[in-house]
């Protein structure tokens, strides 16, 4: 069985677009693998200005609230980015290694650039780390959206280039783009993805509101004037979007959910899909919590940390000797 990785950027706030686009398709796919990695990219998050302490406090609520919604903390290793001094290491050593070209033809760093006069060189540089963290534990699969799928293109051709030049020393990483996901849209445009950037608090649920919260965002949720609870993503936009919600979190097909509120108004049924969230959050908030103000997070982290450095060290030499930087 092959190896799976993915990281978790603690900047903005944990949705529950984020649960049902990233987490729950995570959590479906841990069986799969032999190996899951799950690691924090705090040093890809200072690309651009964090407030230090709010950063802290994401690192630890981000990993808490992962593993309360699912990741398996046996099976998979989890660890912070930061802690693993060779990871790096194993980025300056690629960088000797990666054409101008490349680097520069990666289109977020274009985008960001462009939004910012004084970007920092490590937003021009990010994708060679993101390269490191991929290729240090040769890693098979990537689970990536369409937008961060060149990143994981060019650790393949990072990886090439090295084997070409120095002899075989990493497996080629392939992107893995799910053919179905459920893309959860904002509340109050739901012609757009529900983000954590979002403007309009509104339209956006945290994993970390309550009941009262959810209900009221819910019930205040865009939808239409028909009166009928039916899957359109063209025509219905908003109905579709809380039916998508309610699917995935109820486990039912949205055609059983649609037969369940023939000839009712849409005030059951936000009533509805408010429940179903709300008690899944609860459900996750209490482990959540428990995780939070407890030992075992520590627990997990310095045993997922400790076999990263074991074998981002093992890697980091082994590229060392062969581009002949040995005593």
């Amino acid at each position: 069985m092959a190896k799976l990785l993915t990281g978790l950027k603690p900047t903005g706030e944990f949705t529950l677009g984020n649960y049902i686009g990233a987490i729950v398709p995570l959590v479906n796919m841990q069986k799969d693998y032999e190996e899951v990695y799950l690691f924090v990219a705090d040093l890809h998050a200072l690309t651009v200005y964090q407030d230090p302490q709010e950063l802290r406090e994401r690192i630890r609520k981000f990993i808490a609230m992962y593993i309360a919604c699912g990741v398996d903390k046996e099976k998979t290793l989890i660890y912070l980015q930061s802690e693993n001094p060779y990871i790096p290491a194993i980025s300056w050593l690629l960088e000797c290694t990666t054409p101008f070209g490349e680097a520069s033809r990666m289109i977020q760093f274009k985008e960001k650039s462009k939004q910012n006069a004084n970007f920092s060189v490590g937003l021009f540089t990010y994708p060679v780390l993101m390269a490191a963290d991929i290729l240090y534990c040769d890693t098979n699969f990537v689970p990536v959206g369409i937008d961060q799928k060149q990143h994981v293109e060019l650790a393949r051709d990072i990886a090439e280039h090295f084997n070409h030049k120095y002899g075989e020393t990493f497996v080629l990483p392939e992107p893995y783009i799910a053919k179905e996901g459920t893309k959860i849209k904002d509340l109050k445009d739901p012609t757009k993805k529900m983000s954590k950037s979002e403007e309009n608090p509104q339209g956006v649920i945290t994993m970390f509101d309550s009941r009262e919260v959810v209900t009221k965002k819910i019930m205040r949720a865009t939808t239409d004037s028909e009166m009928n609870v039916h899957f359109d993503e063209e025509k219905k936009p908003g109905i579709s979007n809380l039916l998508n919600i309610a699917s995935v979190l109820s486990g039912q097909k949205i055609e059983a959910i649609e037969k369940k509120f023939v000839g009712k108004n849409y005030g059951e049924f936000k009533k509805y899909v408010a429940d179903i969230i709300a008690t899944r959050l609860e459900e996750i908030q209490r482990k959540y919590e428990v995780l939070l103000n407890g030992n075992e997070l520590d627990m997990i982290l310095d045993k997922g940390i400790q076999k990263s450095i074991a074998l981002a060290k093992a890697k980091y030499e082994n590229m060392k000797e062969k581009m002949g930087i040995v005593r």
